[in-house]
């Protein structure tokens, strides 16, 4: 296969108060007409950016040197506006990250499909719609017409995504950057998304570059892989070579932060253990379940429901509803780390929220020790706030954008009047900050200023600062860099050992789940489908549903 498209000696840089930075740093490396190239590495490794760099669409205060050849003398990195537009779409298409910040909130579906058609095709307003109705069947979208008026927000996440993807191929392009296309998604609509990429790329026959910080996901999509990190690429081959036969430390240590499914270590291997080469013993199984069995039940949930008006009649009465917790029961033992999986709209998120009086419920029960916490008043959830926390799956958006982060940590504790004075919940919140893992000297600086997995740990840091007895872990890990997500799991064993925490550690990723958790619930349409020890669930599922999650893990 001859050489579609040639990128020699890129080099991106970006200007920072401190100067300008390289984000990318003299890479090369070519892609192959059918061929899938795999990219892969942390973020920051400069990625998307390179990505972005190809058909110009970072910012004009970046600075990008080198070639981007398209077929034997195009460099697209110097050729002229109307000619880069003629490239964009139907040359090269790019399928990004998150399918709701892509997506124009105020028009519909249907209506930025035609628009990207009518961009690149002279035709009618009828014939562009019935090419985007095609092309909502092509990538396996029911329910075309509907979808095809609705508006962004009122579609799942894979439905938005296979928008996305109907977008980018609408003008036939002859590559498709897709980056990081399935990251927020859950494991069996990323298994649908994964293998709809490929059958059309056999059907269109285009190329593609991947672009993912999962190395399971790149092996089911590449037939090459480069792997990127600090902006150099640090290795490159085929998914035989990077996977069987890695070469650079950095590669073998992203292959072992996934949690390993045929053994279970107490601590998940990090680059730096990786580096040092550290060895992580297994975990005893067996010592945990002697030690969970003494401790008393700590949180008992009965029969809970929580639902949502669906529809309303002309006079506004609710006629039908949409039962997110059905019936649920279970408990939780004092020091247990209890894990709940489960798709994308089974529940999981709004039963947490639940159990902490975030959403009204129907009808049921949530007892902590001897207290129903379903017949509080406002007033008291105040105090029992204290003592139960909740770390969102999103750590920017939980954070105050204009507020510096040790003022973020130290609002709870003036809310609830912890400590003396200002002086004292600066020395606390110092003090957790450096139990996270971060410095004293991060304490005035802004959320924008810290990657993915600095802001989580100041989401943790900020639901340690009340000492609470009970935090739920709600998707805190399901974006992060396999690296990152290793060291914010160990960072949350560590502390629940520490500190003597009981956690419900919520996730779509039954791997993560079962690595971290004593026992695990499974949930699908609002109701308990099973309940087992960890090992259990994932070795011996009773349920068919389980099994489908455990099979569209990526391995």
């Amino acid at each position: 296969m001859s050489d579609y498209l040639t990128v020699q000696d890129l080099s991106i840089q970006f200007d920072t108060p401190l100067g300008k930075q390289h984000a990318v740093k003299y890479i090369s490396f070519s892609l192959k007409k059918g061929e899938t190239l795999g990219i892969v590495g942390e973020s920051g490794s400069g990625k998307s950016v390179t990505a972005l760099s190809m058909i110009q669409l970072l910012s004009d205060k970046v600075s990008v040197s080198g070639e981007v050849k398209l077929g034997a003398d195009q460099n697209l990195l110097t050729v002229s506006t109307s000619a880069l537009q003629a490239v964009r779409g139907k040359e090269i298409a790019m399928i990004f990250q998150e399918p709701m910040t892509s997506l124009n909130p105020i028009m519909s579906c249907g209506a930025q499909v035609t628009e990207a058609i009518q961009q690149h095709q002279k035709v009618s307003s009828i014939g562009a719609k019935k090419q985007v109705l095609e092309l909502f069947e092509q990538v396996q979208l029911k329910e075309v017409e509907r979808i095809f008026d609705a508006y962004p927000h009122q579609l799942s996440g894979g439905q938005k995504q296979r928008i996305m993807i109907a977008m980018a191929l609408s003008a036939k392009p002859a590559i498709l950057i897709a980056d990081e296309p399935t990251t927020a998604l859950d494991v069996t609509v990323q298994k649908d998304i994964l293998s709809l990429l490929n059958e059309l790329k056999a059907q269109y026959q285009f190329s593609i570059i991947f672009i993912s910080h999962d190395l399971g996901v790149i092996k089911q999509m590449a037939d090459r892989i480069l792997v990127m990190r600090a902006g150099h690429i640090v290795e490159q081959g085929t998914v035989d070579q990077i996977f069987n036969h890695p070469q650079h430390i950095y590669t073998k240590g992203l292959l072992a932060c996934r949690p390993a499914q045929h053994f279970h270590l107490s601590k998940l291997p990090t680059l730096h253990t990786i580096e040092q080469e550290d060895d992580i013993p297994l975990k005893d199984v067996t010592i945990r379940r002697q030690v969970l069995a003494q401790q008393p039940i700590l949180l008992k949930v009965e029969n809970l429901s929580t639902w949502y008006p669906a529809k309303k009649n002309f006079f506004g009465k609710t006629t039908s509803f949409v039962k997110a917790v059905d019936q649920v029961s279970f408990n939780i033992f004092k020091g247990e780390t209890f894990g709940l999986v489960g798709s994308s709209g089974c529940g999981k998120s709004t039963l947490g929220r639940t159990i902490l009086g975030l959403e009204k419920s129907q009808a049921g029960s949530v007892w902590y020790e001897e207290k129903d916490l379903m017949t509080l008043s406002e007033t008291a959830w105040r105090t029992w706030r204290k003592r139960l926390q909740i770390i969102f799956q999103d750590p920017y958006s939980s954070l105050n954008p204009v507020q510096p982060i040790g003022d973020a940590i130290m609002e709870p504790m003036k809310v609830h009047g912890l400590w003396n004075n200002d002086q004292a919940r600066k020395d606390k919140a110092i003090h957790l900050l450096e139990t996270v893992g971060l410095e004293a000297d991060q304490f005035l600086r802004f959320p924008h200023e810290f990657s993915g997995g600095q802001r989580q740990r100041i989401c943790i840091a900020r639901a340690l600062a009340l000492e609470p007895e009970f935090i739920i872990c709600d998707e805190c890990v399901s974006a992060l860099d396999v690296s990152v997500q290793a060291q914010i799991i160990n960072l949350l064993i560590d502390l629940r050992d520490q500190f003597d925490l009981t956690y419900i550690f919520i996730s779509h990723d039954l791997s993560v789940v079962r690595f971290i958790s004593d026992r695990i619930m499974v949930m699908r349409s609002g109701k308990v489908v099973e309940i087992g020890e960890a090992a259990q669930i994932y070795e011996q599922p009773k349920s068919i549903y389980t099994r489908e999650l455990i099979d569209a893990i990526p391995l």
